[in-house]
C-alpha cells in the first residue's frame, strides 16, 4: 500500500547504473517505437504540441505508463519471494496479457529481450524472456537499486522517447518538446507513490484511443516506427 514515506537516498553508483540502463545509448531500440503515436498523427488525432502533451498525459496516468510502473514494482518486490523465478514468470504473464495489441506486446517483449541480453552480459542478472518493465524491475532489485528512483527514471525515459517520436511526426520543436517533458515529469513521483507496492489488483487502463491507435498502426501502410 502506498504511503507518504520519502524516497530512499540513492548512492552515486546506483544513480549512474540507472542512468546507463535508461540512457538512449542503451541498446533496447526504444527509438524504433512510437507507442501508436504514428497512427494517431496519421489519423489527424494529434496536430501540435498541445495535442501531444494531452495525449502523453493520458498514456502516462491512465495507460501504459501507470501499468508499467506497477509491473516494474511487482517485479522488484518479487526479489523477496521464496520462488523468484515463478513469481517473476507470473508477473510477466500478466504484463503480456495486459498488452492491448499485437504491436504493444511486440514493443515490450523486444525491448525486454534487448535489455535482458545486455544487462545479463554485464551485471549477470537472469532476465531472459521478460517484458521490459519486468526485466528492469528484476534487475534493479538484484542490484539493490531504490524502487521509486527506478520507477521515475523509467517513466521519464518512456516519456522522453515518445516526445522525441512526437517531434518527428508533428510540428513540435526542441524547446517545446523539452517543456512538455518537464511538465509531465512533475507527475512522475505521484505515479511512483501510487504504484510502488506492486499490487497488480490495481491494474486498470482507460487510455482507449491510444490502444486503438496502436491497433491501427498494425495495418498502416506507410510508417517509420515499428509500433
Amino acid at each position: 500500500m502506498a504511503t507518504d514515506a520519502p524516497m530512499v537516498t540513492a548512492t552515486s553508483a546506483q544513480i549512474l547504473t540507472l542512468s546507463q540502463w535508461l540512457s538512449p545509448a542503451y541498446p533496447v531500440g526504444a527509438f524504433a517505437y512510437s507507442h501508436g503515436l504514428e497512427a494517431a498523427a496519421d489519423q489527424g488525432w494529434l496536430r501540435d504540441g498541445s495535442d501531444l502533451e494531452a495525449w502523453l498525459q493520458e498514456v502516462l496516468e491512465h495507460g501504459a505508463g501507470r501499468s508499467d510502473a506497477l509491473f516494474l514494482a511487482a517485479a522488484w518486490h518479487a526479489n523477496a519471494a521464496a520462488d523468484l523465478v515463478a513469481e517473476l514468470a507470473a508477473v510477466d504473464a500478466t504484463a503480456c496479457a495486459f498488452a492491448a495489441s499485437q504491436e504493444r506486446l511486440l514493443e515490450t517483449r523486444q525491448q525486454g529481450r534487448s535489455f535482458g541480453l545486455v544487462t545479463e552480459a554485464i551485471w549477470g542478472a537472469q532476465l531472459a524472456g521478460l517484458t521490459y518493465p519486468v526485466a528492469l524491475g528484476a534487475a534493479a532489485a538484484a542490484e539493490g537499486l531504490p524502487l521509486e528512483l527506478t520507477q521515475v527514471m523509467y517513466l521519464q525515459g518512456f516519456l522522453s522517447n515518445l516526445v522525441a517520436a512526437g517531434q518527428r511526426l508533428l510540428p513540435v520543436g526542441q524547446t517545446q518538446g523539452q517543456q512538455i517533458l518537464q511538465r509531465l515529469s512533475c507527475r512522475l513521483p505521484a505515479i511512483a507513490d501510487q504504484t510502488r507496492d506492486g499490487d497488480l489488483s490495481q491494474l486498470s487502463a482507460t487510455a482507449f484511443l491510444a490502444d486503438i491507435a496502436a491497433m491501427k498502426h498494425e495495418t498502416q501502410r506507410s510508417r517509420i516506427f515499428r509500433t
